[in-house]
């Protein structure tokens, strides 16, 4: 616990402290984000605003995880039970750091043409299922033998479908499992792009996913398998892989986004940009595979799924009637339309994302109610 919480407060320091100075730099090289004319009135004020800000807490993420394991060190030369660095480490911040490095080229291009068209579909397209392919592969392809019991050979990813743990009648191979990776990490990453656009929307509905993905993965880890090998007998335990590990780097990305949202709030000093929101979505998606909670991440992410959907039904409502559902998508524009404030839409959004939050942490605590119950 100690390693989850030094990475969080690291995370977060750092983030709070580096986003003003990354503010000058992107100013200085006028990297201000392209608005587009078509677009909420009140956007064209935000004209200039720096971008690229997911840069901040993608690193502040990374050192912050590093510092979570020097703690670990420090309690292993004192007896602990922790590991050093692994590979579901690698994949969730690979994921981070790779889907993120597709979302800088994309705003790359927006600052330099001053356009908001970025990076073209097929070129974002093909940054994503290159990441989710090759994080993919190693997340199936690298088992852990824990304490020498073959059984629980481990790897990040698994070849079962999962709601709180793995289905077992839900096998799907390891090439349809990867299949379902890049999917999951394409799904998620667009999700919270198209989430972003209003000042902390993105940034405070991430942290709520976080925060719970962090419970999960710390809950796995005091009820894991390979600790207690008499789970054979049928005890209650989880088979994810390094759970620890994985809640170390949602803390800390947690953290950093909570720094972030300090000078991310309305009026913003600097954005995200895909640079963040692809990141951010990579990070979840992987954070699902990796807590073998990929079901439930439709409901952890519930925002996410529903502004995903607005876009989606109004684009298949233009193209088959002419007509439109919302004044605009995403959702949250169409309430600017109608006359919403920023913050209240912002707020009111984040309910929404708690709600889904806390339904979703009850279906998953409900499988240790169950069977205890």
């Amino acid at each position: 616990m100690r390693a989850v919480i030094a990475a969080a407060f690291v995370a977060f320091v750092l983030s709070l402290l580096t986003t003003p100075l990354a503010v000058r730099v992107f100013r200085a090289l006028k990297a201000g984000q392209p608005i587009r004319e078509i677009g909420p009135q009140t956007h064209l004020g935000k004209r200039g605003t720096p971008t690229m800000g997911g840069v901040v807490f993608i690193l502040a993420t990374v050192v912050a995880y590093l510092a979570g394991h020097a703690v670990l060190i420090n309690m292993s030369a004192k007896g602990g039970r922790e590991d050093g660095f692994t590979i579901t480490g690698l994949v969730l911040l690979g994921l981070f750091v790779c889907c993120g490095l597709v979302g800088f080229l994309d705003d790359w291009i927006k600052v330099r043409k001053k356009n908001s068209a970025g990076l073209s579909k097929k070129g974002k397209l093909f940054g994503q299922i290159a990441v989710g392919g090759v994080f993919g592969w190693i997340a199936l392809s690298f088992p852990r033998t824990v304490h020498g019991y073959k059984d629980f050979e481990l790897t990040v990813g698994s070849e079962y479908l999962s709601l709180v743990r793995d289905i077992d009648w839900l096998y799907t191979g390891k090439v349809a499992a990867i299949v379902i990776f890049i999917f999951v990490i394409m799904s998620m990453s667009n999700a919270v792009n198209l989430t972003d656009g209003l000042d902390g929307l993105a940034t405070g509905a991430s942290i709520l996913v976080l925060m719970a993905y962090t419970m999960m993965a710390f809950w796995q880890y005091r009820h894991w398998c390979p600790e207690y090998p008499a789970a054979k007998a049928g005890a209650y335990c989880y088979v994810s892989r390094d759970p620890l590990e994985i809640a170390m780097v949602g803390a800390a990305a947690a953290g950093a986004l909570l720094g972030f949202l300090w000078w991310n709030t309305s009026p913003a000093r600097i954005f995200m940009g895909d640079t963040g929101a692809l990141g951010l979505g990579g990070l979840i998606g992987g954070m699902a595979m990796a807590t073998r909670t990929v079901l439930l991440t439709p409901i952890l992410g519930a925002l996410f799924v529903i502004i995903t959907m607005s876009v989606v039904l109004q684009v298949i409502s233009f193209r088959t009637t002419g007509k439109r559902i919302f004044r605009m998508s995403p959702l949250q524009h169409h309430f600017e339309l109608k006359g919403w404030s920023e913050v209240n839409i912002v707020v009111r959004f984040w309910i929404i994302a708690g709600l889904g939050v806390l339904i979703a942490l009850g279906v998953f605590y409900s499988d240790f109610l169950r069977a205890y119950g």
